[in-house]
């Protein structure tokens, strides 16, 4: 068999599972706490204020920042700067809006802000008036801290889960799919853009979607996530890629995947190709660290959700097996499960660590087995 890579590097993730008890307890002791009520975050500025802010990485030293404004004049525009008041560079993007069914959009503005200098705090205003934020850019080089937290939705669980990582000083927060769990109310979008504000407007969030990203609804809406390719864009092009549903990034010797479970992944899919050609590019000289996110697991021994990611599985895993994938992490089951290296259902020294994150603190709860 064909040699494992080993890595000198760290790589510090950090799991949050609030919901779960301590590991000690027995099976027959265990009580899952039930699902905790909806926080509805409302708007209470102007509507000209920038609200729903968020910030994504964007090739090596450039950062998009986006948000929604209800005024519909405010213009694309970024300020920024290293110093609180003083924006010394600015940028123009671009905006668009949707509609699904009676429910019409706000403004919704992207801009690209840089070149940035790394491990940098840097201060920016959007379309010109508002309050000021900051975010921090990653670092250059190892040590770097993710977050990792998948099937967050809009709870109470949500904000303890969202309050444990904000006493981290972590580099990147990467969500494997199922944001707000809005389900066609376009409402709850907003509100939940408005509840990670005060963490996505500081750090940079990855995202990928997840079931309750889909949206479709028959005749009218057949192709699906309009709110979340319209709200959450990410750097899909950039890394050769024709869909926001899947796309692969770089950030300090990390190699990042971030496939689409509900994008086509056959062998004459264009997710197939597009993954064939990212993985044949990566250097593990630059980024020693290979990851993969996605949504619906392809190992799982809980009840809920079972079987729901073999087809994918039999379809893309020996790509990954080859290319010496490190960790595969996934949401969409209501649990924390981490699995030895495996492979073809079988241990193997030389496969991923497949890992569960899906209780962040979505409405529906922890699974029950």
């Amino acid at each position: 068999m064909e040699k494992c890579w080993s890595h000198v590097f760290l790589l510090l993730t950090i799991f949050f599972f609030p919901q779960l008890l301590p590991q000690s307890h027995s099976s027959s002791d265990y009580r899952r706490h039930p699902p905790r009520p909806l926080i509805f975050t409302p708007h209470d500025l102007s509507k000209a204020d920038p609200q729903q802010v968020h910030i994504s990485l964007v090739g090596r030293d450039h950062m998009r920042v986006s948000w929604i404004t209800e005024d519909k004049s405010v213009r694309s525009m970024v300020e920024y700067g290293k110093r609180p008041g003083r924006y010394n560079a600015a940028a123009t993007g671009e905006n668009t809006s949707y509609h699904y069914f009676f429910y019409s959009s706000g403004k919704i503005h992207h801009v690209k802000i840089g070149p940035l200098d790394p491990g940098t705090t840097y201060y920016y205003r959007c379309g010109g008036l508002g309050p000021e934020f900051s975010f921090k850019t990653p670092p250059s080089t190892f040590p770097i801290e993710f977050a990792v937290v998948g099937d967050l939705g809009q709870t109470e669980w949500t904000a303890s889960t969202l309050a444990h990582v904000n006493q981290t000083d972590y580099d990147v927060f990467l969500l494997p799919g199922d944001l707000s769990y809005a389900d066609t109310q376009q409402p709850l979008w907003d509100s939940f853009g408005r509840l990670v504000e005060p963490y996505a407007s500081r750090r940079p969030w990855m995202v990928t979607e997840g079931n309750h990203e889909i949206e479709i609804f028959p005749i009218i809406y057949p192709h699906g996530f309009k709110a979340y390719n319209e709200r959450w864009p990410m750097p899909y092009e950039e890394s050769g890629s024709t869909s926001n549903l899947y796309y692969s990034f770089d950030v300090v010797g990390t190699h990042i995947v971030m496939l689409g479970s509900y994008a086509d992944f056959d062998a004459q899919s264009a997710q197939y190709k597009w993954l064939q050609a990212d993985l044949a590019k990566v250097d593990r000289k630059v980024t020693p660290w290979l990851v993969v996110l996605l949504h619906a697991p392809w190992y799982n021994t809980n009840t809920a959700h079972q079987g729901e990611g073999e087809s994918m599985r039999k379809a893309m895993e020996e790509m990954l097996y080859k290319a010496r994938v490190d960790v595969v992490y996934a949401g969409h089951v209501h649990a924390y499960e981490r699995f030895t290296r495996v492979y073809d259902n079988k241990a193997d020294p030389c496969g991923p660590v497949y890992v569960t994150i899906g209780d962040g603190g979505n409405r529906e709860g922890l699974a029950l087995s």
